[in-house]
């Protein structure tokens, strides 16, 4: 089902079969770091902080904690979830691996977060270019996807209020920006 090249293994979705993964929608995503590059200019660019006789490598340990958080989990322990479906994601970092990654990375400051910016931008000028006049910025117009959920949470205070949904919890934003061209980091 799959064979492994680069960083993540080239898995192929068919139907019919037995075999049955149950993050199988992660496969666009990881499709999408491979096509664009993102994980050859994130390895490339935390080549610094890997050991002499590191198994892991640093930028596919940084990819499996965004794609672990990409798809819903909150902590570093979830990247666990990978781990899981090792033929969809091959070799996966352990939670100690992980955060020893993470405070090494927090160590250096700011030049850790050159390196990744560096690499971000990188990957979105090739995109850009890949997209060329189809992409969504080459006419100017950015669109802005403003969505939000309801994350549900138990409340026993004194006088709390239900949610519209006659439920307890808060209802965060999140906002979109589709574009080629680069978006200014905050800081």
């Amino acid at each position: 089902m799959s064979k492994r090249i680069g960083l993540y293994p080239r898995v192929r979705v068919e139907g019919g079969g037995s075999g049955a993964v149950s993050q199988a929608g992660s496969v666009l995503m990881v499709e999408t770091v491979r096509k664009v590059g993102l994980d050859t200019a994130v390895s490339a660019a935390l080549a610094p902080w890997r050991k002499p006789r590191a198994v892991h490598e640093p930028g596919k340990v940084l990819l499996d904690v965004a794609l672990a958080t990409a798809l819903g989990d909150d902590c570093l322990a979830d990247v666990a979830m990978l781990r899981a479906e090792p033929h969809m994601f091959g070799p996966v970092a352990s939670d100690p691996t992980v955060s020893r990654l993470i405070d090494a990375l927090a160590a250096a400051g700011p030049k850790a977060l050159t390196a990744i910016r560096s690499a971000r931008a990188e990957v979105r000028s090739r995109v850009g270019e890949l997209a060329g006049a189809n992409g969504p910025a080459a006419d100017g117009q950015v669109i802005v996807d403003i969505d939000g959920v309801l994350v549900l949470a138990h409340c026993e205070k004194q006088d709390a209020t239900a949610t519209w949904k006659k439920t307890f919890g808060h209802h965060p934003l999140v906002a979109f920006a589709t574009t080629a061209q680069p978006v200014p980091e905050s800081r």
